[in-house]
C-alpha cells in the first residue's frame, strides 16, 4: 500500500513524527515499511513550461521542433512525444538539470536542429510509468515556476507491507487510525476544495430508497438476484457533469499515492479507494440499456469488452453488474467498455457496492484479471463504510466535474449487517499473555480501533459472561479478522507494544507431550548437517509442471501450478543465485514435503523429504595451500553418515546407473539403501546441462533422499573405556577382479574376521604395471584387538588364512602377500 504523508495528515491532525519514526511506529505494530520515497527528489531544478508553438522537424518525421517558454526567455527543444501541443503546458528540464535517474541536460543537436532542454514524460520523473507521451499538466501556472510547488510534491511516500488479513489498511484512512494518538475518534475527513457548501448539504441530506431486491429512482431501477455474491449494492445519479482533467490539488494527491490522473469522474472514485478503502465504479447513464441496473450471475456463454479493451468470457459462477440487455461490467473487478466515461458522458450513474471476497476471487483467477478494485474485495471492504464512501465520491465529482446530484439514492441490501459481538475476559488475557491488564487499560488500548468496550469496571461484566468480562462490538472495517477472543488478545498485545513486555514473562507449566518422532529425527538431521557447513534453505512447494505432476486447482501464478515431486530443482536455482553473485562455496540442505499423484480417487502423497546442494571446496582457503574441491567422495560420506542419523545403521551406499530423467551425471552416482535393500535415496554430480553457471564454476553436487514416515526412537548411546591393551594389524595386497566391488570384500572381512576383529581399511590402490589386465591392487589394513589382553600372532593368523581362503574361493580374490 503506497501511502502518502501528507494524506495522512490530512486525515489525522493530531499526527506527528519523521517518516522514519512513522516506519518504526508502523513496524512495531506488524506493517513493516518496505520503503521511503521522498517525492521531490531528483525534481527540484525543474519547472512548468508552456509550448508556444510546434513545428515538423525537417529530417526527421517523428520529431518535432518545439518553442517553449520556460521563463527564462524563448528555447528551441526537439521532441518526439506525439502528444505535444502549443499552448499546453509541461515540465521542463532546462540546461544544466538533473533528471531522477541522473541524466544531466546539455544543449543537443538533434538531426541538425538544436535542442536547450528538455520537456518531459510522467516515467522520466520517476512520477509515473507513462513514458508514450509528455506528461500534460492542467491548470494555472506562470513560466519558469518551479515544479515542485506546481505538483504539490513535498511529500513523502511510504510502501507499507499490509497482511492479507487486514484490508482495512489498504486505505489512507486505514493507515491514520492505526497511527492517531487519539485513534479512530479523531480521525476528520479533508475538506473537498472547490466545493460549494449549499451543495455539501444537498448531496449528504439525499434520502435512501431501501430494499431487500429492487428500488426505483431517478428514473433508474436497480435489482440484486444473487445475494449470496453481493449482499449490499448502492448507487446514484449525477446529471450535468463536464468530464474533463481533474484539478491539480487532486491530479497531485494521487500521485504522491502512486496512482496515476485519468479524469475528474475516474479520479474521483481512486481518491476513495485510497482514502477510504472502497472501490466504485461510474457508468455512464446514457449507455445503460432501459437504464436499468441487475446485478446478477452471468449467463452461460455472455462475454465482456473489458476497459483493458479484452473481450473476456464469462461463467455462470461469475457476477456480472448488467444492463436490460449485457453484462457492463465484471463484479468487483472492473467495467465494461461499453458503458465506459467519456468526454461525451453528461450523465453518471454511481456503484457502491459489497460483493463477497471468495467469489471475487475466483473470478479474478480465472479471467486472469488483477485489479485495485478486486485486490481490496478480495480481502473485504468495510460494510459500514458505503454510505460514506458514495456520497464523498458524489461530492467529489461535483466540485469537479460539476451537474446535479439524483433525488434519492437506491439501496438494495438482500442481507443486512450487524456488528459482532466477542467476549473478553482479562483473565484469559493475564494467562496468554504473562501480563495482567486490567479492564480500563484494555478499553484504553482497544477504543482507539474502533472497536465498542461495554463491561468495564465490573459494569455488565456477568451480563457479558463470567464475572469481570468484557463485551466488545468489532467495528466494520474488522469484521473480517476479529471473529474471536484471541483475535482481541492480539490486538491488545500489538497495542500495547511488544517491546514493552517484560523479559520474564508469567510463570507457566511446560507441556509433557514429547515431539513427534519425525521431528525429532529432523532435528538430528538439522544438527548434523549444521556440523558438517551446511545451511537451511526453504524454499515454496510450488514448481512448474516439469516439476510436478499434482496439479493445484488455485495455483499462486500460472507458471508454477503444481506441487514439486522432488527438493532439488528448487535448492538448485538457490545454486545459480549464489554463483552468479559470486558466492563460490555453497552448502545448502532443505527438510521439506514432496508430492505424488495417489491413486484413483486418492488424495495426493505427501511425504518428507532432504534434499543437500554443495559446490565448491571442502575447506576455507589458506595461504598454505589450494583447498581440496568437493568430489563423489564426499557425496558417499554424507549418504553414510546420514543412514546413521536417519535410522538405518546397516545401511548401503553403492554405485547406481542413472536414467536420463534423472538430474544426476551417470558414471558416479551413488544409492543409498536400508538394510533390507529398499532404496531411500541418491547422490551425485548434477548435470551440468540442469544449472546455468558461469564459467569459472565447477561441479555442482547433490543428494535427496526419502525419510521415514514413521522413524523409531534412535538406539541410546551407550560409552566404553578405551582398550588398554594393543591392537595387531595386518595389511593385505589382494588383487581384484574388476567385476568385484569393494562391499563384496568387505562383507567377507566382517564375516570371517573372528571375533577379535574391529575393522578394516583400504590405504591403498594400484592398476599398471605388473598387474594383469581386468584386475587391480588393493591394500587393506585389517584390525584386531581384544579387550581384556594382548593378542598374540596365533590369535589372528587363523582369521587371516580364513579371509583368504573365502576370498579366492568365492570372489577370485588373490594375494600378493602380508605383513605385519
Amino acid at each position: 500500500m503506497n501511502v502518502s504523508l501528507r494524506w495522512l495528515e490530512a486525515l489525522a491532525p493530531d499526527l506527528s513524527g519523521t517518516p522514519d519514526e512513522l516506519s518504526e511506529r508502523l513496524a512495531s505494530l506488524g506493517f513493516p515499511v518496505e520503503g521511503v520515497h521522498v517525492l521531490s527528489g531528483g525534481i527540484d531544478g525543474l519547472v512548468v513550461a508552456r509550448v508556444l508553438e510546434v513545428s515538423p522537424h525537417p529530417n526527421a518525421d517523428r520529431l518535432r521542433i518545439c518553442r517553449v517558454d520556460g521563463s527564462d526567455g524563448e528555447v528551441q527543444v526537439v521532441c518526439g512525444a506525439s502528444n505535444v501541443e502549443a499552448g499546453a503546458w509541461y515540465p521542463f528540464a532546462p540546461v544544466g538539470a538533473t533528471l531522477p535517474g541522473g541524466m544531466q541536460i546539455r544543449k543537443a543537436r538533434l538531426r541538425g536542429e538544436e535542442s536547450v532542454g528538455m520537456l518531459c514524460s510522467e516515467r522520466e520523473l520517476g512520477l509515473g510509468r507513462d513514458h508514450e507521451g509528455l506528461m500534460t499538466l492542467s491548470g494555472t501556472f506562470t513560466p519558469g515556476q518551479p515544479l515542485l510547488e506546481a505538483l504539490g510534491l513535498n511529500d513523502v511516500r511510504l510502501e507499507v507491507e499490509v497482511t492479507s488479513n487486514r484490508p482495512d489498511l489498504l486505505s489512507h484512512r486505514g493507515v491514520a487510525r492505526e497511527l492517531s494518538p487519539g485513534g479512530d475518534a479523531a480521525l476528520r475527513l479533508p475538506e473537498v476544495p472547490g466545493e460549494a457548501p449549499e451543495m455539501a448539504v444537498r448531496v449528504e441530506a439525499l434520502e435512501f430508497e431501501s430494499s431487500s431486491g429492487e428500488a426505483s429512482a431517478d428514473g433508474v431501477t436497480l435489482r440484486v438476484e444473487a445475494p449470496d455474491l453481493c449482499s449490499r449494492y448502492l448507487g446514484m445519479v449525477v446529471r450535468g457533469i463536464a468530464v474533463g482533467p481533474s484539478p491539480l490539488w487532486l491530479q497531485n494527491r494521487l500521485r504522491a499515492a502512486g496512482a496515476r490522473p485519468i479524469n475528474n469522474v475516474v479520479d474521483a472514485t481512486n481518491y476513495i479507494l485510497l482514502e477510504l478503502g472502497q472501490p466504485l465504479h461510474a457508468f455512464d447513464l446514457d449507455r445503460i440499456a432501459n437504464r436499468t441496473v441487475v446485478v446478477r450471475r452471468a449467463g452461460e456463454g455472455e462475454g465482456i469488452r473489458t476497459l483493458d479493451g479484452v473481450e473476456r468470457k464469462l461463467s455462470p459462477s461469475m457476477l456480472a453488474i448488467c444492463d436490460a440487455d449485457r453484462p457492463i461490467a465484471v463484479a468487483g473487478v472492473m467495467g465494461g467498455e461499453e458503458s465506459e466515461v467519456t468526454e461525451a458522458t453528461r450523465d453518471l450513474f454511481l456503484e457502491c457496492a459489497l460483493f463477497a471476497p471468495g467469489p471475487t476471487r475466483s473470478t479474478r483467477k480465472a479471467l486472469g484479471l488483477s485489479t485495485d478494485a478486486s485486490y481490496r474485495f478480495e480481502r473485504g471492504v468495510d460494510p459500514e463504510g458505503m454510505r460514506v464512501a458514495l456520497l464523498r465520491a458524489a461530492r467529489l465529482i461535483l466540485a469537479t466535474a460539476g451537474g446535479e446530484p439524483g433525488e434519492a439514492i437506491l439501496d438494495v441490501h438482500p442481507t443486512s449487517f450487524e456488528r459482532a459481538e466477542v467476549v473478553l475476559r482479562p483473565a484469559r488475557i493475564t494467562k496468554v499473555l504473562g501480563v495482567p491488564f486490567s479492564p480500563a487499560r484494555i478499553t484504553e488500548l482497544l477504543t482507539p480501533l474502533g472497536f465498542e468496550i461495554h463491561g468495564a469496571e465490573g459494569a455488565g461484566g456477568a451480563a457479558a459472561g463470567e464475572e469481570g468480562s468484557l463485551l466488545v462490538r468489532v467495528p466494520g472495517f474488522r469484521s473480517y479478522d476479529v471473529t474471536r477472543e484471541v483475535d482481541l488478545i492480539e490486538e491488545v498485545a500489538r497495542r500495547h507494544g511488544f517491546d514493552n513486555f517484560p523479559e520474564e514473562l508469567g510463570a507457566f507449566r511446560p507441556g509433557t507431550v514429547p515431539d513427534d518422532l519425525l521431528f525429532r529425527m529432523e532435528d538430528r538431521v538439522r544438527d548434523h548437517l549444521v556440523a558438517l557447513g551446511f545451511f537451511e534453505a526453504q524454499t515454496p512447494a510450488f514448481a512448474p509442471a516439469a516439476e510436478g505432476e499434482v496439479e493445484l486447482q488455485n495455483p499462486v501464478s500460472a507458471e508454477e501450478g503444481f506441487l514439486r515431486t522432488t527438493l532439488l530443482p528448487s535448492l538448485l536455482r538457490r545454486v545459480e543465485h549464489n554463483l552468479a553473485r559470486g558466492n563460490r562455496d555453497v552448502r545448502l540442505f532443505e527438510l521439506g514435503t514432496a508430492f505424488r499423484k495417489g491413486g484413483a480417487g486418492e488424495r495426493p502423497i505427501e511425504a518428507p523429504h532432504l534434499a543437500l546442494v554443495f559446490h565448491g571446496a571442502r575447506h576455507p582457503s589458506h595461504w598454505s595451500g589450494e583447498a581440496p574441491r568437493f568430489d563423489v567422495w564426499d557425496v558417499k560420506g554424507i549418504l553414510t553418515g546420514l543412514a546413521g542419523v536417519l535410522g538405518y545403521p546397516d545401511g548401503k551406499v553403492q554405485p547406481e546407473e542413472v536414467g536420463a530423467e534423472s538430474p544426476l551425471e551417470p558414471g558416479g552416482s551413488l544409492s543409498l539403501s536400508t538394510g533390507s535393500g529398499v532404496r531411500v535415496g541418491a547422490g551425485g554430480q548434477i548435470r551440468p546441462g540442469r544449472l546455468d553457471l558461469p564459467p569459472w564454476a565447477g561441479p555442482v553436487w547433490g543428494i535427496e533422499i526419502t525419510l521415514p514416515t514413521d522413524p523409531s526412537e534412535p538406539d541410546p548411546v551407550h560409552y566404553r573405556l578405551i582398550p588398554a591393551h594393543p591392537a595387531i594389524e595386518r595389511d593385505l595386497a589382494l588383487l581384484v577382479p574388476e567385476a568385484v566391488s569393494f562391499d563384496q570384500v568387505e562383507a567377507v572381512l566382517l564375516a570371517k574376521g573372528g571375533p577379535h576383529f574391529r575393522g578394516s581399511r583400504v590405504f591403498d590402490l594400484y592398476r599398471g604395471k605388473g598387474i594383469a589386465e581386468g584386475m587391480r591392487s588393493v591394500a587393506v589394513r585389517l584390525h584386531f584387538r581384544a579387550p581384556d589382553r594382548t593378542l598374540q600372532d596365533g590369535d589372528v593368523e587363523p582369521a587371516v588364512r580364513t579371509i583368504i581362503r573365502t576370498l579366492e574361493e568365492e570372489l577370485s580374490v588373490g594375494t600378493r602377500g602380508s605383513q605385519s
